[in-house]
């Protein structure tokens, strides 16, 4: 097929979808930065196998007009972080939920729901909305973020101006086995601010994510997800991030089950010593399982670091995917990319693909990357065995050992502590 016609394929079908949706209402900011967005996904169009970031992800479930049923699962054990102090804010298939979330108030911190932001007519949102998402286009197009931001019902916009007390928690709840869920955010972390947020639940049958956090000079921000245990969930979700000087920005996602689950990630660093890890570990049993990690990196200033570390435990014909690449601009002196991206085989039938890239610009520079797949060391599985250590414990203690570098990522201990729970809980109830 000639490029034209992959194109008008792509534009045909952004138009098919489009004209089954109606941009959200909202003030003149909201409803130019929505049609911009609209405009980018039809110029764009959506895409499909043949496009280099999609040939081993396949787009038509996201794509369709009507999202694919998916059964709700009930899971056994307490939310995960119920222990932890935050502040809860709920949404159930994509509809906030005033009753069981916590009220919107906290010392150093302005939150807002994302629908009553947009119907302002001044509102510091217009200034971000869309903004990030439309920069994230500059090396590689992302339809998906184009129409999460054109067609997002709700979320929340989020502008913190000292050091946020505690963690907030956006928890997403699936109660509708049909329900089909657009959720939009915003973060602006204000120059020497501080916050945590934690994004928990499955969402939906089909849930579209967007995040767009600005962080500014000396201001940190940490991210902690996990993507629920629903076995037939579909979701696609992008996270567009710019980091001022001496900046920090942190994110881990933990993925177990689901049916496909695609999560891109593009970060800038604009502004000097800025910093940007960003890790996921994903768990995946069954041929039905298919994860993808799409992450891009611009390094556009001086003696910034960043690191990508990812882990994918596969087994049972899951399907795991790693797309990350190191861009440093020109100028960009004193670069530190570090990127690895690793999957253990559980057995013969899983399979990892990776494409890690370095596309490097300026001559004094420390990038790395590499990508490995293997079995559990054998070696290590009998030292556990002759010591007593049972084989299905000793597999997984081995397991736990292999997602820790990714979980090293986390420095706040007590999540990190509330996520190695999860993931042993996850390797007991798949190797018994």
């Amino acid at each position: 097929m000639a490029r034209a016609d992959l194109i008008a394929r792509r534009q045909e079908a952004a138009a098919t979808r489009a004209e089954t949706m109606t941009l959200p209402e909202g003030a003149a900011w909201a409803t130019e930065a929505r049609e911009a967005a609209r405009a980018r996904l039809l110029k764009m169009g959506l895409p499909t196998r043949r496009d280099e970031y999609w040939k081993w992800t396949n787009p038509e479930s996201l794509i369709a007009a009507e999202a694919p049923t998916a059964a709700v699962f009930d899971a056994d054990e307490a939310p995960i972080f119920d222990e932890i102090d935050r502040l809860r804010i709920v949404f159930t298939d994509g509809v906030f939920d005033a009753e069981a979330s916590d009220p919107l108030e906290m010392a150093g911190i302005e939150i807002a729901r994302l629908s009553d932001a947009a119907r302002a007519d001044i509102h510091w949102a217009r200034d971000l909305y869309g903004t990030l998402e439309a920069r994230g286009h500059a090396s590689v197009e992302r339809p998906f973020a184009a129409f999460n931001t054109a067609y997002a019902t709700d979320g929340v916009v989020i502008r913190v101006t000292g050091t946020a007390a505690r963690p907030v928690n956006l928890v997403y709840r699936h109660a509708s086995d049909g329900s089909d869920v657009i959720l939009h955010h915003l973060v602006k972390v204000e120059e020497g601010a501080e916050l945590t947020l934690l994004e928990t639940g499955p969402a939906a049958a089909r849930f579209s994510g967007g995040l767009e956090v600005e962080v500014a000079d000396g201001a940190t921000f940490r991210h902690v997800r996990t993507q629920g245990r629903d076995h037939e969930r579909r979701e696609v979700t992008g996270v567009f991030a710019r980091l001022g000087t001496e900046s920090t920005f942190q994110s881990f996602t933990l993925t177990a089950n689901g049916k496909l689950t695609r999560n891109e990630v593009v970060i800038e660093l604009t502004g000097d010593d800025a910093v940007a890890h960003v890790a996921g570990a994903a768990l995946g049993d069954g041929k039905d399982f298919h994860h993808d990690d799409t992450v891009f990196i611009t390094h556009d200033a001086v003696n910034c670091e960043s690191r990508q570390v990812f882990k994918k435990v596969l087994r049972n014909g899951a399907t795991g995917i790693f797309q990350g690449k190191i861009l440093v601009k020109q100028g960009a002196q004193k670069t530190d990319g570090y990127q690895i991206s690793q999957s253990l085989l559980l057995d013969d039938d899983a399979q990892f693909l990776a494409k890690p890239e370095l596309e490097i610009y300026a001559d004094d520079v420390a990038c790395s990357h590499g990508s490995t797949s293997g079995a559990i060391d054998e070696d290590a599985l009998f030292y556990l065995r002759s010591r007593g250590v049972p084989h299905r414990e000793a597999t997984n203690l081995l397991t736990l050992a292999f997602v820790a570098e990714a979980l090293e990522e986390i420095d706040d201990e007590a999540l990190a502590e509330a996520l190695r729970d999860r993931l042993a809980g996850w390797l007991e109830r798949h190797s018994s």
